[in-house]
C-alpha cells in the first residue's frame, strides 16, 4: 500500500508535505548546480582542446618561418638575388685597419 501512495504521489499532498517539497527542491537545486558545473568543464576541455590545436598550427608556422628565413639568408641565396642587379663578391679581401692611440 505504501508503494502505490508513493507512485500516486500522495506524500506531496498529506500534511507534512511542505517538509518533502522542501527536500525536493533542495535536491533540485544540487542537480541544476551539478548539470551547470559539468557543462562548465566540458566547455573548458573543448576550448583547452582548441587552443592546444592552434598552438601547434603555429609552432609549425614558426618553424616553417625560421627554416625560410635561414634560407633566404644563406649567401649563395643572396648572391642570385642581386645578380639580376649587376652586383657581386668583391675580388680584393677586405683590409683590416688598425686604429693606434697616440696617448700610449
Amino acid at each position: 500500500m505504501k508503494f502505490y501512495k508513493l507512485l500516486k504521489g500522495g506524500f506531496l499532498t498529506d500534511e507534512g508535505a511542505f517538509k518533502n517539497w522542501r527536500i525536493i527542491l533542495f535536491v533540485v537545486f544540487l542537480l541544476l548546480c551539478m548539470i551547470t558545473s559539468s557543462h562548465n568543464a566540458d566547455q573548458k576541455v573543448m576550448q583547452i582542446a582548441k587552443m592546444n590545436k592552434e598552438m601547434k598550427m603555429l609552432k609549425a608556422l614558426y618553424i616553417d618561418s625560421g627554416t625560410i628565413l635561414t634560407r633566404m639568408k644563406m649567401e649563395s641565396s643572396v648572391r642570385e638575388k642581386v645578380k639580376g642587379e649587376g652586383l657581386g663578391s668583391s675580388k680584393t679581401p677586405p683590409t683590416k685597419i688598425k686604429v693606434t692611440s697616440k696617448y700610449n
